[in-house]
């Protein structure tokens, strides 16, 4: 049996928290700081691209009273793909990475708690177990192909497609 949507992007949150928090303590070294971020943005990269290809549209679709909040998200994560986009080429030497890495980690917290606290009770409430479950075998398939990283030709189309929208 597949598992439910809201589940598997819950468990993907837990995952990228523990790697802010981990990147937020004093005594993380500068080295151990660049492979926390490269893991948030692969991470970020996979989770932003299966909500917006898959989440988000059949959420659109079946739930239209949700409309505002699935465009809210869309722009949530927009910003997330600029600052991602921002780090790739950066160290930990880099006058900016910490602060350009805070600033990340506030905004895609600020996301997460409007999903978990809002959206996702209403999505919950607005839609079955069983369209949970489909949604939830679809966001595995597109974890399967989603890129890796954010320079990938699939997920630079999202931030395209995100910056033109």
């Amino acid at each position: 049996m597949s598992q439910d949507a809201i589940v598997m992007l819950k468990a993907d949150h837990k995952e990228v928290r523990a790697l802010f928090r981990e990147f937020q303590k004093s005594t993380t070294t500068d080295a151990r700081k660049g492979r926390l971020v490269e893991q948030i943005i692969e991470l970020l990269t996979v989770h932003t691209y299966i909500e917006n290809e898959v989440m988000y549209p059949r959420v659109r679709a079946l739930l239209p009273d949700l409309e505002d909040d699935v465009l809210e998200s869309y722009e949530e994560h927009h910003v997330a793909d600029v600052l991602v986009m921002e780090l790739v080429p950066m160290s930990p030497k880099d006058e900016r990475f910490e602060a350009k890495t805070t600033v990340l980690i506030e905004n895609v917290t600020h996301h997460i708690e409007e999903e978990e606290q809002d959206w996702f009770p209403k999505v919950r409430e607005g839609l079955s177990r069983t369209q949970l479950r489909e949604i939830g075998a679809e966001l595995a398939e597109a974890k399967k192909r989603a890129p890796r990283r954010p320079e990938q030709p699939s997920a630079l189309k999202k931030t395209v497609d995100a910056v033109l929208a």
